[in-house]
């Protein structure tokens, strides 16, 4: 039966667009769960793999085959292929329908949420999980297990876009947290953005004839660098700001760092290294 919101996860038609490690691990979560389980990927080899398998009970290429039949659209496409998207729901879907993103850049996505038409129930998504292997093929039913799915309300939040995230997020085995999306962005700029950019730089430094010295110290602080460029271009520009802020401190600190190696400084160096193992104890 539909909860006092007029949504109910178990009689709903589900679409998901983008069927990566993101929306297909959701998939594979939310099957059994769900009436219906559709997908839009462009994909080729997504759409091959999803009907091999039966990830979802129908996918197609093309969305305007999709989206008019779901109850609950789930983007979890990369953030400019949501904005995307979002400008153009009102021509594709003409039903009333409850609109969820997972995408990791969260104010410019609930801005133009907030510019929907009134038929849709939006509110913004954040899954903080994930893997640098992106597609259908690392997908994993348990991967938002226990992670913190933060929730981001455009200006008037409706009670059926709260219930059916909640019931969303209560079926994968997340855990809801609301946040306001510039909060959100600004976090998120030091917690996840900063850390790719880090990460890239690090390997385009290390020199090619170092890999057979690599150990899991470089690995573990590389292994961002593997995500696709492609996936993380449309974060960056909708973040800008934010991320310029972090490499900014970021900058400060190693400037500090080097410049009291260069004066042989050591007693700054080591107070400064103490600090930040002192401080990691919070993010351990």
């Amino acid at each position: 039966m539909p909860d006092e919101d007029g949504f109910a996860l178990t009689k709903a038609t589900v679409a998901i667009v983008g069927l990566g490690l993101m929306g297909g691990s959701l998939a594979l979560a939310l099957r059994e769960r769900c009436a219906g389980l559709l997908a839009v990927d462009p994909d080729p080899a997504t759409l091959a793999l999803a009907r091999q398998h039966r990830i979802v009970d129908r996918i197609e290429t093309d969305p305007h085959l999709v989206l008019p039949q779901a109850d609950l659209i789930v983007l979890a496409a990369p953030v400019p292929a949501i904005l995307d998207l979002l400008s153009q729901l009102d021509a594709l879907v003409p039903q009333a329908c409850v609109i969820l993103d997972l995408g990791s850049s969260k104010a410019a996505i609930v801005e133009a949420m907030g510019r929907l038409p009134q038929r849709f129930a939006a509110l913004g998504g954040h899954p903080i999980c994930g893997r640098e292997a992106l597609s259908l093929a690392n997908a994993d039913p348990d991967l938002y297990h226990n992670a913190p799915f933060v929730l981001t309300p455009p200006a008037h939040i409706s009670a059926r876009a709260s219930a059916a995230a909640f019931q969303v997020i209560a079926a994968i085995g997340a855990q809801p947290l609301w946040m306001d999306a510039a909060l959100h962005d600004r976090i998120l700029a030091a917690t996840s953005h900063l850390p790719f950019l880090l990460a890239s730089a690090l390997v385009l430094a290390t020199p090619p004839n170092s890999a057979p010295l690599v150990g899991p110290g470089f690995r573990s602080a590389s292994r961002l660098a593997s995500t696709p460029a492609s996936m993380m271009l449309g974060v960056l520009c909708t973040n800008r700001e934010n991320i310029l802020a972090s490499l900014a401190r970021f900058g400060g600190l190693l400037d500090a760092l080097e410049q009291a190696l260069r004066d042989e400084d050591y007693r700054t160096a080591e107070s400064l290294l103490d600090s930040a193992r002192e401080k990691n104890t919070l993010f351990l």
